[in-house]
Order: structure tokens, then sequence, then C-alpha cells
């Protein structure tokens, strides 16, 4: 969801750092009102006399909706220089939290190809290869995995931590949100599907995962993709980051099928055993779970008044598609429609 190292990320014209200090730089980074947001980030961008910098703040009280857990700066460190193409860190701080990075000049891909237009043709095969550097990186030299983690290969294991989050998410935000959820079809138990395909899954070596390459992570310069945002990294099933990346990409038919192609030669056989079955059950996860946190997530910003006009019927039109596509994992037979879904979402106080 970030920009940072976008060429447009706000700060042009903003005082400029008078020296490399990191302190000073988070201190001007902290006082703009000009950020570029995400859901766990404001990433600022500041004039140092080195040249351009991106500063990633985190959002105080940020709703915890995606599984989390290594510090990004940490997963920066570990994959470079392995994992090319990813903005370099240059500080990272503790308290206060704190992380500055290379700022890379470019377009955010979603600017470029926003949902709906097919991407520039290195895109995808940049995608291929940033999956093929993943597999090199050694658990060795990444932080530390939780000390409950599922051991290598237990694919169910790892996905139940997935739902489990998303369970979660739910559990707190279900009285909250319980009219409109009832009123847009959600079921009452909307994981029922999802977690009864989790004993299906094959056994597969674990991995390093991105688990969030899509349109907005993604910068595009001189013909090249960037990779930002590695706050969401895991350890765990490969076919699980090709999922995440093929339902937040929407591509087009052909696009979807290069891109299934692509992942498929840059993993090893044994990384791909009956990968194709296990992505369309991960592609379901992904689908309940972008319809519950996306209802929770888009209703908030529509009914906080922050957006525009036109961001409003963005979040409304993505919104009808999350839940079309997860009521056909619900298989319940309902067509959202565009206009009940606004009504009952600018209706919820």
């Amino acid at each position: 969801m970030t920009r940072a190292g976008s060429a447009d990320l706000p700060g042009g014209g903003a005082p400029a750092a008078t020296s490399s200090d990191p302190d000073e730089i988070y201190r001007l980074a902290l006082a703009r009102t000009d950020r570029s947001a995400g859901f766990y980030n404001h990433n600022v961008r500041v004039e140092t006399p080195r040249g351009p910098v991106v500063v990633r703040i985190p959002i105080p009280g940020a709703d915890t909706m995606d599984l989390r857990i290594w510090p990004e700066a940490g997963v920066v460190q570990a994959i470079n220089p392995v994992v090319g193409r990813v903005p370099r860190l240059l500080h990272a701080n503790a308290d206060p939290a704190y992380q500055v990075v290379e700022f890379i000049a470019g377009d955010v891909l979603d600017t470029v190809a926003p949902r709906g237009k097919r991407v520039l043709d290195h895109v995808v095969r940049d995608v291929g290869e940033l999956f093929r550097q993943l597999g090199q990186v050694p658990l060795g030299q990444l932080p530390t995995l939780p000390t409950d983690w599922p051991t290598d290969g237990d694919t169910g294991a790892f996905a139940h931590r997935l739902s489990a989050i998303t369970i979660d998410v739910h559990a707190r935000f279900r009285d909250e949100f319980a009219d409109l959820f009832a009123s847009l079809g959600v079921p009452a138990d909307p994981f029922e599907a999802v977690l009864e395909r989790w004993q299906t899954l094959s056994p597969r070596p674990f991995r390093l995962l991105h688990t969030d390459i899509h349109r907005k992570n993604m910068i595009i310069d001189v013909g090249v993709t960037y990779f930002l945002d590695w706050e969401l990294a895991l350890w765990g099933d490969p076919v699980y980051d090709l999922a995440v990346h093929l339902h937040k990409m929407a591509y087009q038919p052909d696009e979807d099928d290069t891109a299934r192609t692509v992942w498929r030669a840059a993993v090893p056989a044994d990384t791909a055993i009956a990968w194709t079955a296990d992505l369309a059950t991960y592609l379901a996860h992904e689908r309940v779970k972008s319809a519950i946190v996306d209802t929770v997530r888009y209703t908030k910003l529509i009914t906080a008044h922050t957006e525009s006009p036109a961001a409003e019927a963005a979040l409304l039109d993505k919104l009808t598609t999350r839940l079309t596509a997860a009521h056909a994992v619900w298989q319940t037979g309902h067509t959202p429609d565009r206009q009940n879904i606004e009504r009952r979402v600018r209706a919820t106080r």
C-alpha cells in the first residue's frame, strides 16, 4: 500500500536536512504533514546533502490485519545482496522507531498501469526473478523465527497461522460491523470453507516470502522493477507468495498465465509439488481475507470522510470486486451490488 521510493513521494520543496544525521532527518520527516501512508507506515521523502531519502515511520495504533513475524529492517539487511532491486536500508532506529531507506527515482507501477491495465512487458519477468532470488536467502541469514513457528514443510500449520490472523480480525470487528457484514451477505462463519481445505495442502520446503508484491509496492525505473515494503515477509510455503501476488495484481488472463509460468520456472521441483491445487486453496483464503479486512478498512476510511470523492469511489469499486470474489468461495449464489454496498457502508456508524 505504501509508495516509499517513488518519484512523486511527498517532499518536494520541503526543508532539507543540513546533514546526513539520521536523527535530524527523522525530526524533519516527523514534522511533515504531507506524508504518504500505507496501512502500517508513513513514508516521507527528505532531501539531504547526499540526495533524497525516504523515512518510514510506524503509524501509531494501526490496526493489525496481517501476519508479521520480523522487524522489516532486519529482513532488508538480510536479503542484501542476494535480492537485488530493493531500496537499501541506510539506518534503522528502535526508539523512536523509524527507518531511513534509499530513495528510488521512478514511477509506482500503480500509476503507470493501475488495476485493469496491462503491466509493462518486463514486470512479470522481474517478479519471476524476485521469486528465484527469494529462494536463495538462507534462513540463518534472516532474523530469528518465532519459537513456535511451523517446522519446515508443514504447510498446513503455516496456513493455519495465516487464517488465524484473519479470524482474529473478524472477531475483533464482528460486533462493531455486525449489521454491515450481515447486509453484505457475509456468512456467520466466513472461514469454514477455507479451514477445511488447509488439510489438503501438500508439504513443501519453506523459503523467504515477500507476501505483498503488488502494483503499489513496485517502482519502475528505466525498464527495471524495484520491490518495496518488506514488513510482511514470512518464512513459509512459496505457493502462498504466488497466490497473494496473483490476487493483488488482478492481471489480465494471459498475464496471469505468464506469472504462473515464470514462478514455476523460478522455483525447484520440490517447491512446486501439487502447486496448482494448493494455489487455488490459498487464493480462496486471500479472497475471503480481503472481503473481511477490506470491508473494515474501507468502511473506516469512507466514514471518516478523509478521502476525496474519487478515492471513495475507487474504494467502493474495489470492495465490490472483493466481495464478489469471496461470495464465489462461499458459494452463496449472491452477487454483490455496488449501489447497495455504498448505501450500507455509508450508513455504518
